[in-house]
């Protein structure tokens, strides 16, 4: 069963997209990766997990909410 999934405007995909491409770019060269390269992919990943902890706290109030309702 596919459940609906809230757009709560944050753009998780955009960082994941972002993540990705950063990845595949050190993936398709040669040569040792910089520090600087490491500091951007570390930033996007830290992003995102900032983001996924808002969206579980955003459905968790949500959740709360139609219980709520729903025990009226």
């Amino acid at each position: 069963m596919m459940r609906h999934l809230p757009d709560h405007g944050l753009p998780l995909v955009q960082l994941k997209e972002q993540r990705r491409d950063l990845v595949v770019a050190l993936q398709n060269r040669a040569g040792p990766v910089t520090g600087w390269e490491l500091m951007q992919i570390a930033a996007v990943q830290q992003a995102i997990s900032a983001f996924e902890e808002v969206i579980a706290d955003l459905d968790a109030m949500e959740a709360a909410e139609t219980a709520d309702i729903e025990a009226a």
